[in-house]
């Protein structure tokens, strides 16, 4: 006889405890903290503060997804980076270009130069496909760690996103000897539909992993110290003359200062 996956004592959720509003019981010495920090100054504001992915359920019956300590643990792992602008973009790949269209035009709250600045399409000789371009967005966002932490950038993979015709390109480096500005890519893959980021909606996610899976990560705002600064500036640009920059992280860590991370005043 089948089992009825939807009869009590079905799912393990049932049975497990609802974990605390404070996340697993694991013991502070084991958490992992991890600085954030905004690399410019100017319009600063328009970037949020990084935060925890908590998605509201409506159900209190302690055996609905939204009360699943597995789903709990895994959701509050995640930081949310919000978008800072409205994008609404048109495109029309040709055989030897493409136009780009700003559907927003006069309406748009960012000046069309300084869109141009903010949203960069790669050479057509870098796309993945020949028939899906590739833009970024520089954010300003910088993660650091004096412990040994990777950070992962992933979709916002828990918010419904229609008005994104294509996928985010996902990426992981150690922001202990690592620590640059993040970048949002986007590989367009229906061209027939337009490109919508709004103001305030989830750009993408961060996650940090270190040695200890179970170690939850503590996320600070970080100082930009002058050593931060310094070391910052000796892995700027380099991937603008080396192309695996990942064979540079040997030479980085015997050059790390003993402490990058400190606390905002």
């Amino acid at each position: 006889m089948l089992r009825n996956l939807f009869s009590k004592g079905a799912g393990a959720t049932e049975t497990e405890p609802e974990p605390s509003s404070e996340g697993p019981a694991v013991s502070e010495s084991r958490a992992y903290t991890v600085g954030w920090l905004l690399n410019v100054e100017g319009a600063s504001v328009i970037w949020d503060t990084p935060r925890p992915v908590r998605i509201e359920s409506q159900s209190k019956d302690p055996r609905s997804v939204g009360q699943c300590p597995s789903v709990l643990d895994f959701d509050r792992r995640h930081f949310v980076i919000n978008c800072p602008i409205d994008v609404h973009l048109r495109l029309n790949l040709t055989g030897g270009g493409m136009e780009i269209t700003n559907v927003l035009a006069e309406k748009s709250p960012i000046r069309a130069e300084a869109l141009q600045r903010w949203i960069v399409f790669q050479p057509r000789h870098e796309w993945r496909h020949p028939q899906r371009p590739v833009l970024q967005m520089l954010t300003s966002y910088v993660f650091v760690s004096d412990d040994p932490v990777y950070v992962n950038q992933y979709p916002p993979l828990f918010h419904y996103t229609p008005d994104r015709p294509g996928i985010q390109i996902s990426g992981r480096f150690p922001i202990d000897i690592w620590p640059r500005p993040l970048q949002w890519a986007f590989e367009w893959h229906d061209t027939t539909k337009d490109l919508i980021l709004r103001r305030g909606e989830p750009l993408f996610y961060v996650r940090f992993d270190g040695p200890d899976p179970a170690a939850p990560t503590r996320l600070i705002e970080a100082k930009k110290t002058p050593e931060l600064e310094s070391y910052m500036a000796s892995i700027s640009g380099v991937t603008e003359i080396v192309g695996q920059t990942y064979s540079l992280f040997k030479t980085a860590r015997e050059r790390r200062p003993a402490r990058l991370l400190y606390a905002k005043d």
